[in-house]
């Protein structure tokens, strides 16, 4: 009751997802679960409890506020970890409640030591360095004025990790990008090393970098995506399958997303349907609304080009995705109903629509899409 879709989250893909990834990272390097964006759509509060089921200990989001929700949710045995954004007046609450969290500016780094001594507490940091993709992180040219403060503060932090982002890891086009991005990594390594500043972990691989380049699988893995049974481009599946040709469902979809027939009408020939003109009848037709709009995360890009699946076949949106309602063709569907089941992503019978056939149909990456999925639309954790 009380909405007009639904999204489904299937346990046994989910399990398959960290069981594959798991293997291919190997058991001394430690998987630490990347639920930003509200688990990429699919929602934290079923995300977290089911992956520590399946036996992951670390989360890593990108803001305080997501850290915030995420502490509600996880067992006090699991580790946390603030990727990006971590305001100055956010680390005293930070380093109370064992959060580890990236530092990337000297401002940062010395507020969470004014911090600490001011609690009494050391603060469980992650020195970020900039190796190529120039967002944040230290550059190479501040080592000594950072290694310098690192040493005259030891007793109030805990150096848990070195780390830093590949730009470009999940297209070939950038292999020679990404393999000096991990000699310029290597170089920040040996630099901190020499210094005897040893951190807990290294960690650089993203999903692309953990499915396609395995040294940079290093102390711990952050894996976003893939986990929810995504590739993180068409290039990281051909490499995967290649390297595995026996192997064509190494992931999983996690996600299904599913609404209703909300009422049926026929539409003589030469009438428009939906606003304006995109979309004039004909033919006689049959025609199905569906309470599911740009406002629910069905973009207006659908407009005469989407697809859903009802009674097992695939038929097309006609005319344009108001904010709250789409249209589509059911002419050729005998029998079909009011309240029938429509699949927006997923299958259904013989038949499916993936996340990136949909996100071709309106030219988004399926990471936008996973991640302007609605909140408030109930998801249910299904076999």
């Amino acid at each position: 009751m009380f909405h007009t879709s639904h999204i489904e989250l299937s346990r046994s893909a989910y399990r398959n997802n960290l069981k594959y990834l798991q293997k291919l990272i190997g058991n001394d390097t430690k998987f630490s679960s990347v639920i930003k964006g509200n688990a990429y759509g699919h929602g934290l509060e079923h995300i977290v409890p089911m992956a520590e089921e399946f036996g992951v200990n670390h989360f890593s989001v990108f803001s305080a506020s997501e850290a915030f929700d995420t502490l509600k949710m996880k067992s006090d045995s699991s580790g946390l970890m603030i990727m990006g954004l971590l305001d100055y007046e956010e680390i005293e609450w930070a380093i109370k409640n064992d959060i580890e969290f990236f530092v990337y500016e000297p401002g940062k780094l010395e507020k969470a030591i004014n911090i600490s001594k001011l609690l009494k507490k050391k603060a469980r940091i992650h020195i970020e360095v900039e190796t190529g993709f120039h967002r944040t992180g230290f550059e190479y040219e501040y080592m000594p004025r950072l290694i310098d403060y690192m040493k005259k503060n030891r007793e109030h932090y805990v150096f848990e990790g070195l780390c830093t982002h590949y730009a470009g890891a999940e297209s070939i086009s950038n292999y020679v990008r990404v393999k000096n991005q991990i000699k310029k990594f290597h170089k920040f390594s040996r630099y901190f090393q020499r210094h005897d500043l040893i951190p807990l972990k290294k960690h650089t691989a993203s999903s692309a970098a953990t499915l396609t380049y395995s040294q940079t699988i290093m102390d711990m893995v952050r894996v976003g995506i893939a986990q929810y049974g995504f590739w993180p481009s068409p290039e990281t599946h051909m490499y995967r399958f290649r390297k595995n040709p026996g192997e064509s469902n190494l992931l999983r979809r996690v996600i299904s997303w599913k609404t209703k027939i909300m009422v049926i009408k026929e539409v003589e020939p030469g009438e428009f349907i939906g606003y304006g003109t995109s979309f004039l009848a004909n033919k006689k037709m049959k025609i199905a609304v569906l309470p599911v709009g740009y406002a629910n995360g069905f973009s207006r890009a659908f407009s005469n080009t989407g697809r859903v699946l009802i009674r097992g076949r695939r038929v097309p949106v006609v005319g344009t995705v108001t904010m709250n309602t789409t249209t589509v063709n059911v002419s050729d569907l005998p029998n079909v109903e009011k309240g029938d089941e429509v699949v927006i992503i997923g299958k259904q019978r013989k038949l499916s629509i993936s996340v990136s056939s949909f996100c071709q149909m309106s030219e988004q990456l399926n990471y936008q899409l996973l991640a302007r999925l609605p909140s408030n639309i109930p998801r249910y954790v299904v076999k």
